[in-house]
């Protein structure tokens, strides 16, 4: 099994919602986050003073899945979530050593 974290512009998650619903996935969890990278903030102007935003508003979308579809999913996000422009994201996979399901017990690829 792998878990998979996608760092998402916000506007873009009912995209990548819905194309990780047609390859089959069932379920994820999406976190409000900020970071920095390239993209680097930007400046603002509030009430006549200029002030840096450095760290800009993303999504953190997990998935634990199966490892016969982890280059569907990759893709599926990678194709919903790219914008062409500076700050689209990062996907980053990790394998999973085990889960369990709470409220049954079930354990392994069943409980995912």
């Amino acid at each position: 099994m792998k878990k998979i974290e996608a760092i998402i512009k916000p506007f873009k998650l009912d995209e990548v919602r819905e194309a990780l619903s047609e390859i089959g996935v069932t379920g994820l969890t999406v976190s409000e986050v900020k970071g920095f990278g390239r993209q680097k903030g930007h400046t603002e102007l509030y009430r006549g003073a200029e002030y840096v935003v450095d760290f800009l508003p993303k999504l953190k979308v997990e998935i634990v899945i199966a490892d016969a579809i982890l280059d569907a999913t990759i893709d599926a996000i990678i194709k919903a979530a790219r914008t062409g422009k500076i700050g689209d994201g990062k996907i980053f996979v990790t394998s999973v050593e085990q889960v369990v399901r709470i409220r049954t017990g079930e354990t392994g690829e069943t409980a995912v």
